[in-house]
């Protein structure tokens, strides 16, 4: 498969970026190639033909169920709201990159993913960074791992605590917490399986990543 246009790398910004929108035509334009049943093999999603030629794919972006209407590949809430251009967009990046590959168990960091080195420091600085500053210092451990149960987050024994999160149907993440010292202060990380960039570009992960951030913090307060 063609490697598709990747994502303006900047920080995830809600608004659309100038020409997504026009890329996004295209993408929708090569899905609608692909026998509807491949993709959602692909994506591990489910498919429901509602019509000759037409049907809705299913599929949860973290814990909001979403549907996709094949063959324009338009994303929408289940009571018909369109989704923002933006999360069309990285929705449309996941169908294309999705190529079936199986999750591997191993957790990496953004810079062990293929082409995140160079970006890595970025990353962090507006998804654990962020993350770790909005933590109180005193109840640091238990303020986050009441945020993450209350997300819907797994527990999972890596650092002084870690949850994962099913962000799309191929794609989790995990975001862990080491408790400081007073040698060393405490840290959050967004870890990804390695078979990440199977199913995103490397800008798709980064978006993902902020976004579970982002419902923490957004939760701690």
């Amino acid at each position: 498969m063609t490697s598709p246009a990747r994502f303006p790398f900047k920080r995830p910004d809600p608004q659309t970026p100038p020409g997504l929108e026009s890329r996004a035509g295209e993408l929708r334009a090569s899905l609608g190639q692909i026998p509807a049943e491949t993709l959602a093999a692909r994506a591990g999603t489910s498919y429901l033909e509602i019509g000759p030629g037409r049907g809705e794919f299913h599929l949860n972006l973290f814990d909001k169920p979403i549907v996709g209407a094949f063959p324009n590949l338009t994303f929408f809430t289940p009571a018909g709201d369109k989704l923002p251009d933006f999360l069309q967009a990285l929705l449309l990046y996941y169908f294309v990159c999705a190529d079936g590959a199986p999750l591997t168990g191993e957790w990496v960091s953004f810079a062990d993913l293929p082409g995140g080195r160079m970006y890595n420091q970025a990353f962090q600085g507006y998804s654990g960074d962020v993350l770790r500053n909005s933590i109180s210092q005193s109840q640091g451990l238990e303020t986050f791992k009441t945020a993450c149960q209350a997300l819907g987050g797994q527990p999972l024994e890596i650092g002084s605590a870690s949850f994962t999160f099913q962000a799309l149907p191929r794609v989790p993440l995990l975001i862990t917490f080491w408790l400081g010292d007073e040698d060393f202060p405490s840290s959050c990380k967004v870890l990804f399986d390695s078979s990440a960039t199977h199913y995103l570009p490397i800008d798709g992960c980064a978006i993902l990543g902020s976004q579970l951030t982002g419902k923490i913090v957004k939760k701690l307060r």
